[in-house]
């Protein structure tokens, strides 16, 4: 179990940082520099039908069947390979805290960047493991390096070690995961697996099936300027009218107000002159009655100050991103079940949450593969203060494996 470590620790050496701003798939032609390394690494160890997608950046392959598991359902597990946009993942310097002592961690001494207690209080509970940080200038890429790194140690040990039995097993790996794009061109057909996995979650129990519906939206406000000292009755100013907008949206339904199953309006953008403005905004809810309300508010909102400044004042475009798995997942409980017997078994206990975002497995759930998600051992996700717990990420290669045990003898 330890090869998950080190290959953690190499492939977060590696900049997978995609863009917003890019309209190509991947986002970021270093994402293939990981890829290549995948390719590499998946071929020395054995594995078979593997398929390296070079124009879009995505990597397959399988662990085949032991034998007499033939007829087992094929499982999958994927994880991405890109890392956010948010901090820099350039120059990554991981560092292991070695026998964890339940306090502040200095990350950086000459920048005098301390991870403190009080900030993130779950900190202590990690007290006597193993911690992987970073140097306080960088993010970590645990996410969602963590989950890469622990199914390729599970395909190697799958392979190393035929006394375990298991069904076929598919790996793939995704770019642009955290722009957004990470399932626009996987290959369900191609992967070939009847359900799977992705491993892109936080703190060792996590187990998802439930995400937020989402959609994303673009109000555009056109203003009319006029000289400010001539402007009784004549201006109107665009930014203003924005954040009129915004003020008849719901207060409460913000998200630094909400958590759990509620859902937000999030102002996530916002430019502009007197002549025009851009808002541009995320709607999320868990519930998809409340989801499609939230975005009729929305629309309605437009239609009314339409009605009050004049007809084309305020443009909205609207598209939804992705909707919540468990329409899906509720008719497959079995990926829920199996993996909480999994964790029970090796002495994990399980933690059913609500994800308050999206996962790759939720459009997949929806493009024919149930895809729920299992944790990754890491926490603090894009920003410099990431770190993962060794200890969990070993215990996490353990517990897929495990999965793919039980999966031998469904029926």
């Amino acid at each position: 179990m330890k090869k998950v470590i080190e290959n953690f620790l190499t492939y977060v050496k590696i900049d997978t940082q995609s863009s917003e701003e890019s309209l190509e798939t991947p986002s970021t032609q270093k994402q293939h520099n990981l890829a290549e390394l995948l390719v590499r690494q998946i071929t020395e160890m054995g594995a078979e039908e593997i398929t390296y997608d070079k124009e879009h950046c995505y990597v397959y392959a399988s662990v085949p069947a032991s034998k007499g598991c033939e007829n087992a359902p094929v499982i999958g597990f994927i994880a991405h390979m890109d890392t956010a946009p948010a901090v820099t993942g350039e120059n990554v310097k991981p560092r292991i805290v070695e026998n964890y002592d339940g306090k502040d961690i200095l990350l950086n001494q000459e920048k005098q960047i301390v991870m403190k207690v009080e900030d993130f209080p779950e900190l202590p509970s990690y007290e006597g493991k193993r911690l992987i940080v970073t140097d306080g200038t960088t993010l970590l890429g645990a996410d969602d390096k963590a989950g890469v790194a622990e199914i390729m140690a599970m395909a190697q040990e799958l392979l190393a070690h035929p006394e375990i039995l298991h069904g076929k097993v598919r790996i793939g790996f995704t770019p642009d995961e955290e722009v957004g794009a990470g399932a626009d061109y996987f290959d369900v057909k191609l992967f070939g697996a009847d359900y799977a996995y992705t491993v892109d979650g936080g703190r060792l129990g996590e187990l998802e099936y439930e995400n937020f519906n989402a959609a994303g939206a673009k109000v555009i406000i056109h203003g009319r300027s006029v000289h400010p000292g001539d402007a009784k009755d004549k201006m109107r100013n665009a930014v203003l009218m924005a954040q009129e907008f915004q003020s008849m949206l719901p207060v409460s339904e913000n998200p630094m107000y909400t958590c759990g199953y509620e859902g937000f309006f999030h102002l996530d953008q916002l430019n502009g002159t007197v002549e025009e403005a851009k808002a541009e905004y995320i709607i999320r809810d868990h519930d998809r009655v409340k989801f499609e309300k939230k975005k009729e508010l929305f629309l309605q909102t437009g239609e009314f100050l339409n009605n009050r400044y004049g007809e084309g004042t305020f443009e909205i475009e609207m598209k939804d991103s992705y909707y919540n798995m468990k329409e899906v997942i509720e008719k497959h409980m079995h990926l829920v079940d199996y993996a909480k017997e999994a964790m029970e078994e090796l002495g994990i206990t399980p933690v059913v949450v609500p994800i308050r975002g999206g996962t790759d497995g939720a459009r997949l759930s929806f493009m024919g593969l149930p895809c729920p998600n299992l944790c990754t051992g890491g926490q603090n996700f894009h920003g410099r203060f990431e770190y993962a717990c060794a200890d969990e990420m070993e215990k996490i290669v353990e517990l897929l494996i495990k999965i793919v045990e039980k999966y031998q003898v469904f029926k």
